[in-house]
């Protein structure tokens, strides 16, 4: 569990909640389920048509990184590669094909089948970086789903309020129901806004964060497995990976 994220999303609310409670109001005044509505199906509907469902629902998946983000597993990787380099080096590379076994990433999974079976350098780096300019295109166009949302939201926000105050002068002549009307019109902006700012737009960018960090990784290990296939020297290959985590 990511803390961080946990403690900023409370204090995003909290801050809200208690600046409305120092202000003399009362928080259940921003509890309207019309504004609510207004702002969130709104939003759904036009992040849906912007991106489809399958990228909808890849963005939606991908939520779970900002709370519980992946381990960063980087000095694990530079004993594996600096171990796979030394076997290589030694027995040679189909003496690499015991340790695919056991490994869970895809990624490296496919670069080291690459090596077994003896792919040159060159063709072994352009398949895998073909690799993560699929992945990136998938992600980033999954994380694009919250960017949308903060886009829209805001907007829809306006339009909640316009609506609440077309309501309101619907029944002019009715005062028991301008109150009604009139919250649903300042609080649909108020929802629209600090959706976006406080949860839309920051797990946005805290996932392309996230993708970002991943896109380097591979970045690494296409590098390091080239090496590999080269038939570097393992001290060198363990040299070129305490750069790279110099840089993350």
């Amino acid at each position: 569990m990511d803390w961080g994220s946990v403690t900023g999303l409370a204090l995003a609310l909290g801050g809200i909640l208690l600046g409305q409670v120092l202000e003399g109001g009362h928080p259940g005044s921003l509890l309207q389920p019309a504004a609510f509505v207004i702002v969130m199906i709104g939003t759904l509907g036009a992040v849906l048509l912007q991106s489809g469902i399958p990228n909808f629902l890849r963005g939606m998946k991908m939520t779970r990184r900002v709370f519980a983000p992946p381990a960063d597993n980087y000095q694990a990787l530079r004993r594996d590669m600096v171990m796979w380099s030394t076997t290589a080096r030694r027995e040679g590379l189909l003496s690499l094909e015991r340790y695919m076994e056991n490994l869970r990433d895809p990624f490296l999974a496919q670069g080291l089948r690459l090596l077994v079976d003896g792919a040159d350098p060159g063709k072994l780096r352009e398949l895998l970086e073909q690799e993560i300019s699929a992945y990136e295109m998938g992600e980033r166009s999954a994380v694009k789903v919250w960017e949308a949302a903060g886009g829209y939201a805001p907007t829809i926000g306006i339009l909640g309020a316009v609506l609440g105050l077309i309501h309101v002068m619907e029944n002019l002549s009715d005062p028991s129901r301008l109150g009604g009307g009139i919250a649903v019109a300042f609080v649909a902006t108020i929802y629209g806004v600090g959706l976006a700012n406080l949860i839309f737009l920051p797990i946005g960018n805290r996932l392309k964060a996230l993708v970002g960090r991943e896109v380097f990784k591979r970045e690494m290990l296409v590098d390091v497995f080239a090496a590999i296939a080269s038939g570097e020297n393992p001290r060198m290959i363990e040299e070129r990976m305490a750069i790279y985590l110099k840089q993350g």
